[in-house]
């Protein structure tokens, strides 16, 4: 997991380094690299509290008597 973090965190300050060099600004390629960031962090987060929002909901609906 190390390695995983260090290879993003390297990635990541690559592209911001590319944006600082450039005066034109930020270009389609790295609002996609954004995007895709923010996805994988969405898609992590879900993976990790994914069952206990199921239980959760499953509680919610029990009490509702659905």
């Amino acid at each position: 997991m190390l390695a995983f973090y260090a290879t993003v965190q390297s990635f990541f300050a690559t592209a911001t380094d590319r944006l600082k060099g450039e005066e034109k600004g930020a270009t389609a390629v790295e609002y996609g690299i954004m995007v895709a960031g923010i996805a994988v962090l969405v898609m992590g987060t879900v993976f990790l509290i994914g069952g206990q929002l199921d239980v959760l909901f499953g509680d919610v609906l029990d009490t509702l008597g659905g």
